[in-house]
């Protein structure tokens, strides 16, 4: 094994990659000292993904040098990765569902990491206060949602002495205020000698917490940057090769009348680690877009679920649409009256992972494709494709399994699916978490132009900057409470925060406090 001179943490040189049909991969080099915050940025499909599972010994290169601490390692599993000091948050987590958290932590723990750190549960307790992430280390994975699932893969690597963190997206479940608080514990980290390799979609993150970035398109370096010297639409526009124009906002509506509403919806949890719903008012104007924020696990997986129909249990006078009562209606019925519905998780339900294209779309909108009691199979097939080229999904045609799109290609067709109905009201999940700036702009455009024609659109996200970029109202929920409804320019981010956390319920923060008996 040849040693080298160099001071860097992690060199990588020429690292090559060729999947059937496509070069993930093509000479990439790429430098990481210690004490570095470097993002890699690029649109999903750049090859970010195959450059990061090379580093943890997921994927083995064709050709290429690895360089760990001035000597040339080969790096064939995590567990080899783990030992010479690398965690990584995948952006597709991969965790056992019928285990805790704790259970799940200790799997990727090696004996003598365990005799270290002692009591398990205790240290993630520890790390959890100090980062704001509100883990939980007795909790089954399968009773968490998406967002609280990515604060376990983020803990599972903080347990671990890491001379270089691999983060995915790693604020998408914070507030403002975690945020901050995150990005000082990094950069305390940073100082401490740790490495951190740093991938985000958004952008004004990057420029505020790296000190370097690479640009990846299409398998291939293209640029590098200091972010701080570069502004968040000028790396956009590295990325994409063209300015996507976001920073000032669109314009906000101010919404008609009243066509869907909540009225004291309170709902006991269907399982003991979910969130009561307590007392939930709102309405929902024709053409506009309510935006609802809150961190990952305050009751918004709760709210959707009633809302849609998947919680079946009848709330009959507590929601309606068009002023007739649909809380004690399926899914289905509730599809045929004009609502539709795009939720956090693409993979399972969004769409089903083995159908291809043409079967997922079958499924919301079989009204109108089947005969008779026969499916209009070239009709469905004509129309699939018509999406994937309106959306600009990237895939092998409409007989492509869901499964084989990226995350970003995926939203696109479930939300060109989903507003392909023309539907009155819309409810939609998380619409562009974990997709690049080039998808993330097209799902932002296909949401204005379908409120622009009418329709009401409830939009809760964990993404703070995106509320403000698309929203006309606003609200906040936490530990099952919802806000006061506020329209958008009436309020700022700090305030937004602050109702996160609760403040907004007799002007204390009795979000954090449920949240820390909780724990």
């Amino acid at each position: 094994m040849k040693t080298h001179n160099s001071v860097s943490r992690l060199e990588l040189a020429n690292i090559t990659k060729q999947y059937p049909g496509c070069l993930a991969n093509d000479n990439i080099s790429l430098t990481l000292m210690p004490g570095e915050i470097h993002a890699l940025l690029g649109e999903n499909g750049a090859g970010k993904s195959t450059l990061v599972k090379t580093i943890y010994g997921v994927v083995a290169p064709d050709k290429g040098d690895i360089i760990w601490d001035g000597r040339e390692v080969s790096i064939k599993s995590p567990s080899i990765a783990r030992d010479l000091g690398i965690g990584m948050v995948f952006q597709h987590f991969s965790l056992f569902e019928t285990l805790t958290v704790s259970q799940n932590i200790e799997l990727c723990l090696s004996k003598a990491q365990l005799n270290n750190i002692g009591d398990l549960a205790d240290r993630i307790k520890k790390l959890s206060a100090e980062y704001g992430l509100n883990v939980d280390p007795s909790r089954y994975i399968h009773s968490l949602s998406i967002g609280e699932r990515q604060r376990v893969e983020i803990m599972r690597c903080l347990v671990q002495s890491v001379k270089l963190l691999i983060l995915d997206e790693p604020t998408s479940v914070l507030t403002p205020q975690e945020v901050s608080g995150l990005f000082d514990v990094l950069r305390t980290l940073s100082k401490e000698g740790c490495s951190i390799l740093f991938i985000s979609h958004k952008l004004h993150e990057v420029t505020e917490i790296c000190h370097k970035a690479t640009i990846l398109r299409g398998g291939k370096v293209v640029d590098t940057c200091i972010p701080n010297e570069e502004t968040p639409a000028t790396i956009a526009k590295m990325m994409v090769g063209e300015l996507a124009e976001q920073e000032a906002g669109y314009i906000k509506r101010e919404g008609t009348n009243v066509i869907f509403s909540v009225t004291n919806l309170s709902l006991p949890s269907k399982h003991p680690f979910g969130t009561a719903l307590k007392d939930i008012n709102l309405t929902l104007k024709a053409g506009e877009i309510l935006g609802i924020a809150g961190v990952a696990g305050n009751g918004q997986d709760e709210l959707m679920a009633i809302i849609s129909g998947e919680d079946a249990r009848n709330v009959k006078q507590a929601i309606s649409l068009n002023n007739l009562d649909i809380g004690h209606l399926h899914a289905g019925e509730r599809r045929k009256l004009g609502m539709a519905y795009v939720p956090e998780e693409r993979l399972g339900r969004g769409a089903v992972p083995d159908m291809s294209l043409t079967e997922n779309t079958l499924l919301t909108h079989s009204d109108g494709f089947v005969k008779n009691g026969l499916v209009q199979w070239q009709s469905i097939k004509n129309y699939t494709q018509t999406l994937i080229t309106k959306y600009k999904v990237k895939c092998h045609g409409e007989f492509s399994e869901a499964k084989s799109l990226s995350g970003g290609n995926l939203q696109k067709f479930i939300m060109g699916r989903e507003i392909g109905q023309n539907p009155k009201v819309l409810i939609c999940a998380h619409p562009t978490w974990g997709v690049d700036v080039g998808a993330a702009l097209a799902i932002h455009q296909a949401l204005l132009e379908l409120r622009d024609q009418g329709a009401a659109i409830l939009l809760i996200s964990e993404d703070i900057d995106e509320l403000f970029l698309l929203a006309d109202r606003m609200a906040a929920v936490c530990n099952g409470h919802l806000s006061p409804l506020v329209k958008t320019e009436h309020t700022n981010i700090d305030q937004i925060g602050q109702w996160m956390a609760g403040t907004f319920i007799n002007n204390t923060s009795v979000c954090a406090q449920e949240q820390e008996a909780k724990a």
